[in-house]
């Protein structure tokens, strides 16, 4: 092999490896959505797929290290056999940015990057490279998506809500920092386009995008299920903790209903998969729940779960009550409007144990948007 290419590789990784960089026009907008379809659809074009999360935000421990958790998510679905630590070299802890700005942070970040993504891409045909945020996050510590999409020599595929005028804003503002960078966009995908909207928004946007010489590969209509949470995310997100029905804590629920009416008012406001939230105090609401669940009533529904607020735990009779009825409950030391409203702005994140979504997000990328047209335009 001549030197210089020897170098290259060592430095870059092979050119023979193709690289999609996902980045997106803001926070939630679906870069792990479109990540784990892309994945998926390449293994079955190419067979040898991987996966980095270069720069990670939320992050948790695995065998030792701290790993984001779109890169466990995607290691415990696909089983890429890699170090996990490779898929993740940058976990931004807190403080992070603070210690950049005061010299604290010695490590060469782009260094640690260049390595992991040498030893996630060895003996592989494509890597997905997932972002953090739009272009700019991360310029700060000197790592924006930009600059780690050209550290790793990747295309980018840039992916915006739904819309029209807005969304195409967005996508060329951050398009305008890629450009700076030298960095080559693949394409758009629009995602979570209002099936309403759906023939409108695919072609304006695709209208649009393209006289701006940037090819669209996809739009995907807005699944509302993969935003809906299940009792297991706000127990975890939230920090709750669980008083009885853990193993039922995979209902996704509806709607919130805040118990702060009176009993008579409530029964009218109870529907299928709602999660209520109430006082542990409120013993008659509470009664009220379990009837409607063991069917009592000539209309029996099904609640996703109950949420106790004020750090009130039931009463026994009460809680075997619960228990019996199959109504996964939690409790929290908030009170009844500051748990309302986390839950509210709760973000939901497709977990490797939620097959339904996983799924559903792998059939969406693969039906929505153009593989061919992305593999054509990476090069």
């Amino acid at each position: 092999m001549p030197k210089y290419i020897e170098t290259w590789e060592k430095i870059f990784g092979s050119k023979k490896v193709k690289r999609i960089f996902v980045a997106a026009t803001s926070r939630n907008v679906g870069k792990t959505t479109i990540s784990l379809g892309l994945i998926a659809a390449l293994g079955k074009r190419f067979g040898k797929v991987s996966f980095i999360k270069p720069v990670g935000q939320r992050y948790l421990i695995e065998d030792g290290y701290k790993v984001d958790e779109d890169s466990i998510l995607m290691d415990r679905i696909f089983n890429f056999g890699l170090p996990i630590q490779d898929m993740s070299p940058v976990a931004v802890e807190k403080r992070y940015t603070e210690k950049f700005l005061d010299g604290e942070i010695k490590q060469d970040a782009s260094a640690v990057i260049r390595q992991s993504f040498n030893a996630v891409s060895a003996g592989r045909e494509v890597v997905v490279i997932e972002g953090t945020g739009h272009a700019g996050v991360g310029s700060v510590f000197d790592l924006s998506n930009a600059v780690v999409a050209k550290l790793l020599d990747s295309k980018v595929i840039i992916v915006s809500t739904g819309g029209i005028g807005n969304p195409i804003d967005e996508v060329m503002l951050n398009k305008s920092l890629f450009d700076r960078m030298g960095v080559k966009i693949a394409g758009v995908v629009a995602n979570k386009v209002l099936p309403h909207k759906y023939e409108k928004v695919s072609k304006y946007i695709r209208a649009g995008l393209n006289r701006l010489g940037v090819p669209v590969l996809g739009t995907i209509p807005y699944a509302e299920v993969l935003d809906i949470p299940t009792m297991r995310d706000i127990k975890e997100e939230l920090g709750m903790q669980v008083i009885c029905g853990e193993d039922l804590l995979g209902r996704q629920m509806s709607r919130v209903l805040v118990g702060a009416m009176e009993v008579r008012e409530a029964i009218h406001d109870l529907e299928d998969d709602c999660v209520v939230i109430t006082p542990g105090n409120r013993t008659d609401l509470i009664g009220l729940i379990i009837k409607v669940q063991s069917g009592r009533f000539k209309s029996p529904k099904r609640v996703a779960g109950l949420i106790l607020s004020g750090g009130m735990s039931p009463k026994k009779r009460a809680y075997t009550a619960l228990k019996r009825a199959g109504i996964p409950t939690l409790v929290s030391r908030l009170d009844t409007y500051d748990v309302a409203s986390r839950v509210h702005d709760l973000t939901v994140k497709i977990k490797y144990r939620d097959n339904n979504k996983v799924k559903l997000a792998i059939d969406m990328v693969e039906k929505h948007v153009d593989i061919e047209k992305v593999i054509s335009n990476l090069g």
